[in-house]
């Protein structure tokens, strides 16, 4: 990673898509098997899923935006 600095920026864009998208099959799967069940005292598994997706939905977004501005820019 020394020779080229910006090949962080686009590791890191792909860790969040990586994430995000964890994160929305995780939740899809919590929406489905988790209905009316408590979550590790966090409150209805279903409710929970669909934060994760949504928030999975997001960060896969971002991740996709910042590889293209990094690409585009001339950043990685």
């Amino acid at each position: 990673m020394a020779g080229r600095p910006g090949i962080a920026l686009g590791v890191a864009a792909l860790a969040i898509y990586i994430i995000g998208g964890i994160a929305t099959f995780g939740g899809a799967a919590l929406v489905v098997f988790m209905k009316g069940r408590d979550l590790m005292g966090l409150g209805d598994g279903r409710t929970i899923g669909y934060l994760l997706v949504c928030v999975g939905v997001c960060l896969s977004i971002l991740g996709v935006l910042c590889m293209r501005i990094f690409r585009n820019r001339g950043l990685s």
